[in-house]
């Protein structure tokens, strides 16, 4: 097994769940070793196991399915714990030996090799979902789109209806109406590496005239794999299915080796402006820091220049790309149909995710100040607001990990106008968040266990489509009477 996935699978965004069990065989054999699994305290090694992993890989490890999960299940205790133990600086998880003793760490080990191995094996990581879904203001089908993926990011719709789909991994597929059409070659190199790869897709607003694709993507530095790389964007045309007049219009800085919040979201605006975003890259300095790309959004003209009116343009040492600062890891931005203003959603840590208005230079707080904690339980700041710093629209705690979001318009969806849907990676569920002005006054959880929704996009036949991972399915939400 690669070791991105035995260090990656402790990363994940954090939910606070309870942990279903069953009781431990006297022993176990894994790969020829005998792992006993006498638990010096179950109730504390269950709690424990909630508190800290629970809120990375999930109730039943749902991130990893077929040869990662047996490798990971199948993982020598000893490495294990050293990992909970020690974490990992190139992927970004946290060390726990400071948090929890010896003992705590050897009994939460010997419970996810014992006791979760075993309920995971009969634990139903997809339920069946009613096929017609009843919400507070509208009934909905669900109609299963796209099977077979892994963790589809990126969703764009072709003038011709064609839907292309990009698998994290670092394949971009093209599919018409759910039927499996081509694979799409020339790619760039793409550094699949943690959290990192292939991420989002758009479409240049005038896409019929010029043919432009937009792609994010994670991506390598000069110095190739050993030095580890950061977000890129691309634009590209199609001839038939190859990427051709290919150019890559930004590259972010540092690179790294670590794994974890690349960003990457992108959005056109009313402005003709490519707006995007960068995650922190698990270094907290950097979201404060101008001279860097890490932790911020940008703006940029469709062919990569830098447009004159940026606000840090004329900033000695900053990156002129920079239109707001302080962020963690956003993995949502899209903009108001009506009014054109730019929102998005970012991880926090354990807890104080956010919902955001992203306005021209301002300062978004992190890691200065924040509604979360570290994920081993220590303190980041005290502080949760500070004069100069933006506040959230609103702040999830316990972390929802949100991943992906749309508003929603259209005849449709009428009863939903101006809501902004969200996915959840951690509690498996879509949100939906009505806003008046700059307010959410309301907020409703939509299709529980569905999985892990990476992505939510309205396509140009007036759905809306949701994309989960592990398994991989692409969901299209189709209005019923």
């Amino acid at each position: 097994m690669n070791s991105r996935y035995l260090y990656s699978f402790l990363l994940l965004i954090p939910v606070m769940a309870l942990i279903w069990f069953i009781k431990p065989s006297e022993t176990e054999y894994i790969e020829g070793e005998l792992i006993t699994s006498a638990i010096s305290d179950k109730s504390q090694a269950v709690s424990n196991y909630e508190r800290y992993c629970a809120s990375c890989h999930g109730m039943h490890m749902e991130r990893f399915v077929g040869e990662d999960r047996e490798a990971m299940f199948n993982m020598p205790v000893d490495q294990m714990v050293a990992i909970i133990r020690d974490g990992d600086l190139n992927t970004g998880m946290p060390a726990f030996g400071d948090a929890l003793s010896a003992d705590e760490i050897s009994d939460i080990a010997t419970y996810i090799l014992t006791d979760m191995k075993e309920a995971s094996r009969t634990f139903d990581y997809r339920p069946a979902m009613d096929p017609v879904q009843r919400t507070e203001r509208l009934t909905f089908r669900l109609d299963t789109l796209i099977t077979g993926l892994e963790v589809p990011w990126g969703m764009v719709w072709l003038p011709d209806g064609d839907m292309l789909v990009g698998e994290r991994s670092g394949q971009l597929f093209r599919f018409n109406d759910g039927i499996f059409v081509s694979v799409i070659e020339g790619l760039p190199p793409i550094f699949a590496h943690g959290q990192g790869g292939l991420l989002d897709l758009r479409l240049h607003p005038g896409y019929e005239n010029n043919g432009w694709l937009y792609l994010s993507y994670s991506t390598y530095g000069p110095g190739g794999p050993a030095e580890g790389g950061n977000t890129a964007i691309m634009r590209a045309r199609l001839d038939g299915n190859r990427l051709v007049d290919k150019e890559e219009i930004f590259k972010g800085l540092p690179d790294t080796r670590n794994g974890v919040h690349f960003g990457c979201r992108m959005v056109f605006c009313d402005d003709g402006y490519l707006y995007f975003s960068i995650g922190d890259r698990g270094n907290w300095d950097n979201s404060q820091d101008l001279t860097n790309h890490a932790g911020k959004i940008h703006r940029i003209n469709d062919d990569g220049t830098i447009p004159a009116d940026n606000p840090f343009v004329d900033h000695p040492g900053a990156m002129p790309s920079i239109w707001s600062y302080g962020h963690r890891n956003p993995q949502g931005l899209v903009k108001h149909p009506e009014t054109g203003v730019i929102w998005s959603t970012e991880h926090g840590p354990r807890g104080g995710d956010e919902l955001n208005i992203i306005s021209k230079g301002l300062n978004y707080g992190w890691p200065v100040i924040s509604y979360g904690i570290n994920y081993n339980g220590t303190i980041i700041t005290e502080l949760t607001e500070k004069e100069g710093m933006e506040q959230p629209v609103i702040e999830w705690t316990p972390s929802i990990a949100p991943c992906g979001m749309t508003f929603v318009t259209g005849e449709p969806f009428m009863a939903w106008e101006n809501s902004i849907l969200s996915g959840s990676l951690s509690f498996r569920y879509l949100v939906r968040n009505e806003i008046e002005g700059e307010e959410v006054v309301h907020e409703e959880i939509l299709l529980r266990e569905i999985g892990r929704v990476r992505n939510v996009d309205m396509g140009p036949d007036g759905m809306v489509y949701v994309a989960v991972e592990n398994p991989g399915v692409i969901y299209r939400l189709v209005p019923v009477e």
